[in-house]
């Protein structure tokens, strides 16, 4: 992975506004940058009360993308998002439909078979994807130093995202219904950019 060379002064100014409607300066270090990095993204402060992080598993993610673990998504414009890393694209792998699964969380259990130990998940489309994450952890398929889950919907999204801090996996997630691809990409690349993201102060 390659660092950013320089820090637009777009993105400069965009911070500093940033920060003066919203203080983060109690937020320990990588949960400030994703933090920051999401309201950043969607313009909306209220996401500093809304996304649930543990620096611990954070850091844990960040190790293991910058020692190159693979990185899976549930969709490609998640994928697409996430500018310093290629993904694996879970959607991509769904062979077809099968019986009591949308294509999505077809797609995620594609994926875990191929990448059962190690990988860092980003959902941020589809809430069945993330139920079917969750499902695959708690039967012993799969391991993962983090899972960023900000899938999107007024149908299945809430549960899915509760489901998945319930499950003790590492995770970054929100409580309401709000999330997508755009935000989840955020996170990582966050994660990604973290020492950039300081530098910016």
């Amino acid at each position: 992975m390659n660092a950013r060379v320089a820090v637009h002064p777009i993105e400069q100014e965009s911070y500093a506004i940033l920060r003066s409607r919203l203080d983060t300066s109690d937020l320990p270090p990588l949960t400030r940058a994703v933090v920051e990095r999401v309201v950043h993204t969607s313009a909306d402060t209220t996401w500093a009360g809304d996304l649930v992080a543990a620096e611990d598993a954070l850091q844990a993610g960040r190790e293991a993308l910058l020692a190159g673990s693979p990185l899976v998504t549930d969709v490609r414009m998640v994928a697409s998002g996430i500018t310093a890393r290629p993904a694996v694209v879970a959607l991509d792998l769904a062979a077809g439909p099968e019986p009591g699964l949308t294509r999505s969380a077809a797609g995620i259990r594609a994926a875990v078979a191929q990448h059962p130990d190690g990988a860092v998940w980003v959902i941020g489309n589809a809430p069945t994807a993330l139920h079917e994450l969750v499902r695959c952890a708690a039967d012993g398929l799969v391991r993962t130093p983090l899972v960023v889950g900000l899938p999107v919907g007024f149908v299945g999204a809430v549960a899915a995202k509760a489901a998945l801090r319930a499950s003790g996996l590492p995770a970054v997630s929100n409580r309401g219904e709000r999330g997508g691809a755009a935000v989840a990409a955020a996170a990582v690349n966050a994660l990604l950019y973290a020492d950039d993201d300081r530098a910016v102060d």
